[in-house]
């Protein structure tokens, strides 16, 4: 007897079209990721695609909206119409703001132009000052010390739109003015920025100016980075400044790093199989 066989498929051919059946039924089994009914190869069905893109307008009619209003209001601010070197326009502002400095060398200062009624509604510090009778309400001029010009105008301009560019600097400048003037969004603005731009070489510095200007979420930030980084701590040259200049300072950084060893060794010993 002679055995005629069939000529055997190659196993790749098999393989491929295994896949195929496989990858058809789990496209026909696959749910819509919004209303979970049943769809076949586009993604989402038909109602809730059509329901995301009138979803989708909306969204850009209300920021188009939103963004006019911020146009609207971004005109009262006398800073996106005077420049330095140009005389205030009389009328439409009634006070200036200055930056004060202690040098003789520094030139006349450029007053920064302000209306008195956004000073009283954004800082109860400015409403102290002008709602009574002190020198700044009489002379209509507000004297601020250990401030450059450009942080003083960043700073009105953010009293007018609540929007500031910011560098690492002028974060630092404008969060020790809004702790001043009591402009609290201000102060979380900035402090945000600086835990973003955080990093063990400006950790203890930033934990000494934090400290000292009653910035808590920065605080608590650079004194989580340094006693997670103990071991290197005494050979940075800002350790033996803090040493020499506030001591108090070291002994509340140990003190935190005792601390989180004693909760670490805690959780340890209550975790079960140990």
């Amino acid at each position: 007897f002679i055995t005629i066989g069939l000529p055997k498929r190659s196993t790749s051919v098999w393989d491929q079209g295994l896949k195929h059946c496989l990858l058809h039924r789990r496209l026909k089994t696959m749910r819509c990721l919004s209303c979970t009914e049943k769809y076949d190869v586009a993604g989402t069905c038909k109602e809730c695609y059509e329901e995301l893109n009138e979803t989708e307008e909306e969204l850009k009619s209300e920021i188009d909206d939103l963004r006019a209003k911020v146009a609207f209001l971004r005109f009262w601010s006398p800073l996106d119409h005077h420049y330095p070197g140009r005389p205030i326009v009389p009328g439409f502002t009634d006070v200036a703001l200055v930056a004060s400095s202690d040098e003789p060398s520094a030139g006349p200062a450029v007053p920064v132009p302000a209306h008195k009624a956004l000073l009283v509604s954004r800082s109860p510090v400015f409403r102290a000052m002008l709602e009574n009778e002190m020198e700044e309400s009489r002379t209509g001029t507000i004297k601020i010390g250990d401030v450059s010009y450009d942080a003083l105008r960043a700073f009105v301009n953010y009293l007018y739109t609540a929007e500031a560019c910011l560098d690492e600097q002028l974060a630092c400048d404008l969060l020790v003015l809004a702790e001043k003037y009591q402009v609290k969004h201000l102060k979380t603005y900035c402090e945000k920025f600086l835990v973003s731009k955080l990093n063990w070489d400006s950790s203890i510095m930033s934990y000494a100016f934090a400290h000292q200007h009653n910035a808590k979420l920065m605080l608590d930030s650079a004194l989580s980075l340094i006693t997670d980084n103990m071991d290197k701590l005494t050979t940075k040259a800002e350790y033996v400044d803090l040493v020499e200049k506030d001591p108090r300072l070291v002994v509340e950084i140990y003190e935190a790093y005792l601390s989180k060893q004693v909760n670490t060794a805690a959780h340890k010993d209550s975790s079960p199989g140990l």
